[in-house]
């Protein structure tokens, strides 16, 4: 599991092709410090698995992608240079300084617009119609790896507001219009929505009254 909170922005160097996986090896200074072989690093959103740690030889480490990976998120487009949001996994007694977020994408979305202001910035995204039942105002998102407030949404839009943090610890801080993010809406919106199917369409057997259930 991951908050969403973005530990830093590594570097893509090197993208290879095995058959039909794809390997990425990415950069970096922080998450490398202690991975291991199996350990869950998010990479702009997408739990990936380390199976090559590197850590302190070469400050780098290589994660696999699979073909379901490469059609569900927007790391098919990721070439080497690409920076991207890495967050290794929360520890059981970790900070959940965001919200729960599984790394399991859920869609792409294209960045619209963007507003700064003087030391904030207003990005507006599309929304898939599939998704846009999951996102409330004031509810939490995750765009590439970093969790955030849903600042506004329409049918096939929502906005979110950056702090001055998030424009210089994220990726998003140097995002432009036209390019593509990946969609985590929470997980708990999801189950809810599981768990009251059906409540709605009168499914629930009626009681007998107690007249009814006494003469038997």
């Amino acid at each position: 599991m991951f908050t969403g909170i973005v530990e830093e922005i590594g570097e893509v160097t090197q993208v290879r092709e095995d058959a039909d996986v794809v390997l990425f090896t990415v950069r970096a200074g922080t998450v490398t410090s202690d991975a291991h072989h199996g350990d869950s690093i998010a990479v702009n959103g997408v739990c990936l698995t380390v199976v090559d740690p590197g850590g302190s030889t070469d400050g780098t480490f290589t994660v696999e992608l699979m073909p379901e990976t490469l059609k569900r998120t927007g790391l098919g487009a990721v070439v080497a240079g690409t920076r991207v949001n890495l967050e290794r996994a929360v520890p059981v007694n970790g900070r959940l300084g965001g919200h729960i977020v599984q790394g399991h994408v859920d869609g792409v979305a294209t960045l619209l617009s963007r507003s700064p202001g003087e030391r904030t910035d207003e990005l507006r995204f599309s929304l898939a119609p599939d998704l846009a039942r999951y996102v409330v105002e004031k509810g939490s998102i995750t765009v590439d790896g970093v969790s955030l407030t849903v600042a506004g949404v329409s049918a096939d839009t929502f906005t979110v507001a950056l702090i001055p943090t998030t424009l210089s610890h994220t990726t998003l801080g140097f995002r432009q219009p036209g390019d593509t993010v990946n969609l985590e809406v929470d997980v708990v919106a999801k189950y809810v929505e599981r768990l009251t199917a059906g409540y709605g369409n009168n499914e629930v057997a009626p009681r007998r009254n107690t007249e009814e259930a006494g003469a038997r």
